[in-house]
Formats: structure tokens, C-alpha cells, sequence
């Protein structure tokens, strides 16, 4: 399985900075709120090219944030996200470990996004697939 290209969800994070191309990026990508919630499996990059990753994550509404908890290769993260189905952006921790990452809907399904450890220099890539 190919892995989505980090430019992809950085073009998606670059095009609120244009109100227009934002407008019709929320506009095209509308879901029903209710589509991020569930479990995913993960399939994932590190950074820099440290290798692959696989593992579940669970997305849980919690008011007007996100829970996102993964279980990578027996380490558990856990996050809060922001947004909506036209795409979330979630800090996570695990330890000491802390990081960011943000999340656009697949044209065939799941969610694509990219993320980085805190003063990273370099994105890994991740595929969210409905379990």
C-alpha cells in the first residue's frame, strides 16, 4: 500500500491561508460529523525515513475536541484533535514524547495526514483505514 504524499496534506493546510480555496476545500470534503469517530487501522512512516509503523487508533468526540488514542508496536499515544470531518489537527503524548499531526479525508476512504515530533524538522506519513 502506497502511503499518501505529505504534500497533499500540507496543500490542504496551506489553502486556509486563501479564503476561497478553503471555502471550496470544506465544501468538497464535507462529511457527516460523525464519520471521524471509530477505530482505524494505521499504517505510518516515521520521520526522516526511520521506517514503518502499523497499529490501531480510536477516535472519540469528546465536546467540541477529539480523543485520538493509538496502540503502535505496544506504545499507546494519546491526543486531542481539532476540526472536523474536513480534516483534524490532533497534539499528541506519549511519555515524553510529544507531537502534532494533521488529518484529511482519502479520496477512498479512512483519512491521509502527515506529523512531527516537537522541534521536528521532518514529517512521517500516515493512513487512517476503517477496521
Amino acid at each position: 500500500m502506497r502511503l499518501p504524499s505529505p504534500t497533499r496534506a500540507a496543500a490542504a493546510v496551506l489553502a486556509f491561508r486563501r479564503p476561497a480555496a478553503a471555502a471550496a476545500f470544506l465544501l468538497a470534503a464535507a462529511l457527516p460529523a460523525a464519520a471521524l469517530e471509530g477505530q482505524y487501522r494505521v499504517q505510518g512512516t516515521n520521520p526522516g525515513g526511520g521506517g514503518a509503523y502499523a497499529g490501531t487508533v480510536t477516535v472519540q468526540r469528546t465536546g467540541q475536541t477529539y480523543q485520538v488514542v493509538w496502540q503502535i508496536q505496544g506504545a499507546r499515544y494519546v491526543g486531542t484533535g481539532i476540526g472536523g470531518p474536513e480534516g483534524l489537527a490532533v497534539t499528541y503524548r506519549s511519555g515524553n514524547d510529544t507531537g502534532v499531526a494533521i488529518y484529511i479525508p482519502a479520496a477512498q476512504g479512512g483519512f491521509d495526514g502527515v506529523w512531527t515530533y516537537a522541534g521536528g524538522r521532518q514529517v512521517g506519513e500516515e493512513r487512517w483505514s476503517q477496521r
